[in-house]
């Protein structure tokens, strides 16, 4: 296709941001149109016949999958990029759904976005491809609010320089408010963000096994410090892994070695896995997560309820706790739909004999119902905010 050929309708409820998208696709050499409003983005797409269209998914009165499944209807041969601000699991299985209805879905750009990762999913063929923005790409994406392609290479260089530093979650009893454990968070050095799950960064940046040396520290260094402040007790550490690392035939090892070295028993230790990482390879994942249980690590399937595991999977594969997600969690005393998906995962875990940690959990109202509903651990904001090692010890001391 020419440049010349290249004509981008779009379709965002925010005229500011459907305009720099245009502005972006423009400095590609494309045509644009940008509505707010899905009639008329139907009567573009009939009259002026773009060959490219950009679908938010969040509108106020047709969402973005209700429009791609009215473009499938229509029989829409437009390569489409979605646009959103909805999580990445969320667009993810709106990709999925799009591709489902015979639609050409060329990506997902998640809100605020960079000029670069725009271009790249417009553009059609790799030798198109912009190797890095250029200024009138920098002007809009200063307009945007951020430059995320410079943070992506940040957040990698941190990763790959293991610049970070370590944050602990406590998670209490339901009821007792006894101390469990802790789960371990990681801040990159010099990124303005909370501190988040290191396998959750990993899969974010899609880093592989070049993260491998990043891990070994997050591990090392957290087990050391349950090691050292945690010695005689039962206290547990949740760590956090990425797909990568499941599947590494030296993770296993490594993290036995931590274990013994810092005289912490396997069984304290608990490796989580969010749906996604633990279905994407059943069999692999099987094999991987059997030899972790026999080696006497506890199990975690993280975020349950948001991603595509099956009950046959669920029993196939060895955990010993799920995690309800803070979504439903935060949303339970509000809504009825919310409270019977939390109330079910409890009472699925229990059936399988697994132990059912709720996050998110924010305010007293929340820990209450959790506990009416027979939930066993509570992890957020209302038991106590991610702390450094430092502020963990004082924090205890206070509780005593």
């Amino acid at each position: 296709m020419s440049m010349a050929d290249r004509r981008l309708l779009i379709l965002d409820d925010e005229a500011e941001v459907g305009r720099i998208i245009g502005l972006i696709a423009e400095g590609a050499g494309f045509e644009w149109r940008s509505t707010t409003q899905p009639d008329e983005f139907f009567d573009e797409l009939d009259t002026w016949q773009p060959t490219h269209l950009a679908i938010d998914l969040m509108m106020p009165e047709m969402d973005g999958v209700q429009v791609m499944r009215q473009l499938s209807e229509r029989g829409c041969k437009c390569r489409v990029v979605i646009t959103s601000g909805v999580g990445s699991r969320v667009m993810d299985a709106a990709m999925r759904s799009g591709v489902e209805h015979g639609l050409d879905v060329r990506g997902v750009v998640p809100k605020p976005f960079s000029a670069l990762t725009l271009r790249v999913l417009l553009l059609d063929e790799p030798d198109d491809w912009p190797s890095a923005p250029d200024a009138q790409d920098d002007s809009i994406e200063a307009e945007a609010g951020q430059d995320f392609v410079s943070q992506s290479s940040s957040r990698k260089k941190a990763v790959l320089d293991k610049q970070f530093s370590l944050f602990y979650q406590p998670k209490l009893e339901a009821g007792s408010a006894a101390l469990s454990g802790f789960e371990a968070l990681v801040q990159l050095t010099g990124i303005n963000r909370s501190p988040d799950r290191p396998g959750k960064i990993i899969d974010e940046l899609d880093m592989g096994d070049a993260e491998s040396g990043f891990t070994a520290s997050v591990l090392n260094q957290s087990i050391a410090w349950l090691g050292k402040n945690f010695e005689h007790s039962d206290v547990s550490l949740s760590l956090n892994i990425s797909v990568a690392q499941l599947l590494s035939p030296v993770f296993l090892k490594e993290l036995l070695n931590s274990c013994e070295k810092n005289h912490v028993e396997t069984k304290r230790i608990i490796i989580e896995l969010n749906e996604t990482s633990a279905m994407e390879d059943p069999t692999r994942s099987l094999d991987a997560l059997t030899r972790f249980r026999v080696k006497g690590f506890q199990l975690s399937l993280d975020d349950f309820g948001t991603g595509y595991s099956s009950m046959v999977q669920l029993v196939r594969l060895p955990f010993s706790e799920i995690k309800v997600d803070a979504s439903f969690v935060r949303e339970a005393l509000t809504s009825a739909e919310s409270k019977a998906i939390v109330k079910s995962i409890i009472e699925l875990g229990h059936s399988l004999d697994l132990a059912v940690t709720a996050e998110g959990v924010e305010d007293a109202q929340s820990a209450q119902l959790l506990e009416s509903l027979k939930c066993d651990f509570l992890q957020g904001e209302y038991i106590a905010a991610a702390m450094t090692g430092d502020e963990v010890l004082n924090w205890l001391a206070g509780r005593d």
